[in-house]
Parts: structure tokens; sequence; C-alpha cells
């Protein structure tokens, strides 16, 4: 019986063992701690997508190592009526494990979705009346 022998260019092997495994980036208060802006923003439903950005929509979070955090959602055309939707997202913020919940007056889907940790991201995904809001924050300061 004949054994072959595997043999993967040097490369190769570099982006199979950089594919596997962590990081290594274990959030903490201080590491999620910041100023955030989103990069990504879009709602779906059964009709299409949506990239709120691109139609205007601004959201803006400060996040402090004391659980407090500040800023704002803006999506034109989003409040009753289409009025716009303009929130004060003043309030506070949780981290448990590698999950930030918020805590706010505003009853948006920011309070009611979970968001991960990353390393200077924060992702939040919800599906709330038929709509999944997908939302990417990216740590700016």
């Amino acid at each position: 019986m004949r054994h072959r022998a595997w043999r993967f260019p040097p490369i190769a092997l570099g982006l199979l063992l950089a594919c596997g495994g962590s990081d290594g980036f274990s959030p903490t208060e201080e590491t999620v701690a910041g100023t955030y802006q989103a990069s990504t923003f879009t709602v779906t439903s059964t009709i299409g997508s949506t990239d709120l950005l691109t139609a205007g929509a601004t959201v803006d979070v400060t996040l402090a190592p004391d659980g407090t955090a500040s800023g704002r959602l803006f999506v034109p055309g989003a409040g009753e009526g289409g009025a716009d939707l303009d929130e004060d997202l003043t309030g506070t913020w949780t981290l448990s494990g590698e999950t930030v919940t918020f805590d706010q007056t505003a009853d948006t889907f920011i309070r009611d979705a979970d968001f991960i940790a990353g390393r200077d991201t924060l992702t939040g995904e919800g599906t709330f009346d038929g709509l999944t809001v997908f939302l990417q924050l990216i740590k700016t300061e």
C-alpha cells in the first residue's frame, strides 16, 4: 500500500491556518467602549432589501466604559405617517460575554436586538413585524 504525502504550498497552508480559530479578541467594557457609526444598515422584507444608509439614514452611538450610551438614530421617512424617524439613543448598555444589549427610552429595534461585539465592530440583526433589520457599527474612536 502506498501512502500519499500531501504537500501544500506555504501560502495555501497559511491561508488554511488563518481561517480557523478565534482572532483572540475577548470583549470587555473597556475594549467595546467608544464611538461608533453605521457601516451597514439594511431592512429586508418579502419584496426585497433596502440600504438605509444610501437612503440617508445615520446611526451614531457612543458607549462609555461606565455603561452609559448616547447617540442618534435618523431614518428619513420611517416615522409615523412618513415623517422622519429621529431618535435620541441616550441610555445604558451592557456586555455579557460577547453580546451587547441596550436599554433606552427610544422605542427602536436597537433596544430590542442583541449586538455581537467584534474587534472595533458591533453587529446586530433582528426581525420585527416581518422586517429583518441588520445593523453593523464600526468604531471610529
